[in-house]
């Protein structure tokens, strides 16, 4: 069965930095990995997403502020933020991609300070 377990959440000021991991209980080699992210009231959004052989994607209002990584020795995935601003204050769910099926973290919530 997989689990996803995301840790690394909190509160930080604006320009600030945070990194998210994700735990998978399976191996996460050439597996679809990535971040979405949701506030109340919205639709979940794409922030990230690493693919077998390392090919990355990332939203364009995370561009150049965020990284994804992946270790897949210790089956986790990681969401380095830097210069972190307060609409970047949502829930954050690792996911993990076996198709046809997606897999959900339980999420960690992010708040930004102004």
């Amino acid at each position: 069965q997989v689990q996803l377990v995301e840790s690394g959440g909190g509160s930080v000021q604006g320009g600030g930095s945070l990194k998210l991991s994700c735990a998978a209980s399976v191996s996460i080699v050439n597996i679809a990995m990535g971040w979405y992210r949701q506030v109340p009231g919205k639709q979940r959004e794409l922030v990230a997403l690493i693919r077998s052989g390392g090919i990355t994607d990332y939203a364009d209002f995370v561009k150049g502020r965020f990284t994804i990584s992946r270790d897949p020795a210790m089956n986790k995935v990681y969401l380095q933020m830097n210069k972190l601003k307060p609409e970047d204050t949502a829930v954050y769910y690792c996911i993990m991609r076996i198709l046809p099926t997606t897999y959900w973290g339980q999420g960690t919530q992010v708040f930004v300070s102004s």
